[in-house]
């Protein structure tokens, strides 16, 4: 059950019933009044001694509400029962995954007594599902390849990539760090891939090999977290709870962060009081609606984290926080979805990375016309130029000739595969003339047609390519002729909470929230890549942040 924390002129508490309702109950004296949002109507239930006053409105007109006050913030105040005694920690973490995990054993080998909340019956996050991509300069593996590096260096490559649209003091705190985060897992047993460290994989690389990849992905990161973790445990520095939600944030009379409120699995409600309270739960990439509130975007695939539902970002915001990030939106290329909505689950992908694989086929949009140079060596460059196209959707062109030559541009899947989808999958179409298979991809026939031809013809009179593309191996005109439609899409999100330096949640006006703190993609990963896929700098903040905030904690108690 999602609590959505909401602007309300009552003293309330929001969250979804079973039937998708948003439900408010509300403490008034010896009453709980439930308030269950439907859809414009009404009804007054009593029932024994207690008050049911059922109002309606949907739940995507509660988001547009959110708009809810998104850029504003959320103001609510709570009511509690009387008696009930909260438990004292020095910290408390809301969520123990790539950036809560890092942050409890930092604080509690500072001295702190931590308390981490885990809404999932398992510790680990998104390292559970991630490749672990992480970069730092001066690490002890550029040191036995031989490679200088420097934060510098590491700093201007991110900003280059990414066209200076990441935070700056975010970035640079992440640059100056970072080989010491690498350095503590190195430490603490963490393996990377033989060749590593690399300039980079899947994205625009680094001038200089500072990308690493552990053996096992993310799993590699968590198995080097979780001894110190389980030790610190073990001697009552860490207390964790688990299959739990904070559903609220505790505010003192100036609106100091006192604590949370959590809600276990039983549904049974417990305050814990702490010094400080740090925000850790991700971001909303599986959260369709709110990911599309925030983004201006479809969430176009269901590939994030299950538990990403933006309880985080709501509980910031409910604090007097605001959202950052919005329009540093980045659309990967190449997903294939098993269904034509939204969100979709993922059939395959084809990475359309130039470096991995050139590309034999045309890229078009949906008035059949190409839009970008299929050869670019820069990945983020083609993500901008999907980012410019209806609906983020981009089609690949190819003949017979083509499927049967070039290498398979979907990993793992030969001809015979394409040819099977062509018939029976909505996302692939073949025919016998281009006309038709325009048709049946729901493209231009005539701009279709007129594009394969000209490209046909340029390449045959070896004239430049008007895009400047170089490798252009094959004419496509041997039927039958194959369309695959594909989409932009990602698997986290670029909005979230607005911080400093010091990884205070701030309000509109640049103002510190008293006792509360956010790391990890509950800020948005446009915060440290920006708007773009920078390698290594989602998982590397989220880890480095925690080492440093959690070492700062303690004092501040």
């Amino acid at each position: 059950m999602v609590i959505y924390p909401f602007i309300a002129i009552i003293k309330t508490n929001f969250f979804t019933d079973d039937e998708g309702g948003i439900i408010a109950l509300v403490s008034s004296k010896r009453r709980n009044i439930l308030v269950k949002h439907v859809k414009l109507s009404f009804e007054i239930q009593v029932k024994s001694s207690e008050l049911r006053f059922v109002v309606t409105i949907s739940r995507r007109d509660l988001l547009k509400g959110a708009s809810f006050g998104l850029s504003a913030g959320l103001n609510m105040s709570i009511t509690r029962a009387a008696g009930l005694q909260a438990r004292v920690f020095d910290v408390v973490i809301v969520g123990g995954g790539t950036a809560g995990i890092p942050t409890a054993i930092f604080a509690a080998l500072g001295g702190a007594n931590v308390l981490v909340v885990e809404k999932t019956s398992n510790l680990g996050g998104t390292l559970l599902l991630s490749t672990g991509q992480i970069a730092g300069s001066g690490t002890i593996f550029q040191q036995r390849a031989g490679i200088v590096d420097s934060p510098d260096a590491h700093y201007d490559d991110i900003m280059r990539i990414n066209r200076n649209t990441s935070d700056q003091s975010l970035t640079r705190l992440t640059v100056d760090n970072a080989g010491a985060t690498i350095n503590w897992l190195a430490d603490h047993g963490f393996e990377i891939l033989p060749g590593h460290p690399v300039t980079g994989i899947g994205h625009d690389h680094f001038r200089i090999a500072r990308y690493l990849q552990g053996v096992n992905s993310g799993i590699s990161i968590l198995q080097a977290f979780l001894p110190t973790f389980q030790a610190l445990a073990s001697k009552g520095k860490i207390t964790v709870i688990t299959e739990s939600e904070v559903v609220e944030l505790v505010k003192g009379k100036s609106g100091e962060i006192l604590g949370v409120v959590v809600k276990d699995a039983s549904n049974r409600l417990e305050d814990f009081h702490a010094a400080n309270t740090v925000l850790a739960s991700g971001g909303c990439a599986a959260n369709a609606r709110m990911f599309e509130e925030l983004h201006g975007v479809p969430l176009y695939t269901q590939a994030a984290y299950p538990a990403s539902t933006g309880s985080g970002i709501l509980l910031g915001l409910s604090a007097g926080g605001y959202l950052w990030g919005r329009e540093k939106y980045a659309a990967l290329p190449g997903l294939i979805a098993s269904e034509n909505r939204y969100p979709s689950p993922m059939q395959a992908w084809a990475p359309l990375n130039a470096k991995k694989r050139k590309p034999w086929e045309l890229l078009v949009n949906s008035e059949g016309e190409r839009f970008v140079q299929e050869d670019h060596p820069s990945v983020h460059h083609l993500e901008l130029e999907i980012l410019r196209q209806k609906g983020h959707r981009h089609w690949a062109i190819f003949d017979s000739n083509i499927l049967e030559n070039s290498p398979p541009m979907i990993p793992d899947w030969n001809s015979a595969r394409i040819i099977r989808e062509a018939q029976k999958n909505d996302m692939f179409c073949s025919a016998m003339e281009l006309s038709s298979l325009a048709l049946r991809a729901g493209l231009n026939p005539r701009k279709l047609k007129s594009t394969v031809e000209i490209y046909n013809a340029q390449l045959s009179s070896k004239s430049e390519d008007p895009f400047g593309r170089k490798f252009r191996p094959a004419v496509i005109q041997k039927p039958p002729f194959y369309a695959i439609q594909m989409q932009g899409w990602t698997l986290v999100s670029f909005a979230g909470l607005a911080v400093n330096a010091r990884l205070e949640v701030v309000d509109p006006n640049g103002r510190p929230i008293p006792n509360l703190f956010a790391l990890g993609e509950v800020i948005g990963a446009g915060a440290t890549s920006g708007k773009s896929y920078v390698n290594g700098m989602l998982v590397t903040p989220a880890i480095t942040f925690g080492r440093i905030l959690g070492s700062s904690l303690f004092r501040l108690a």
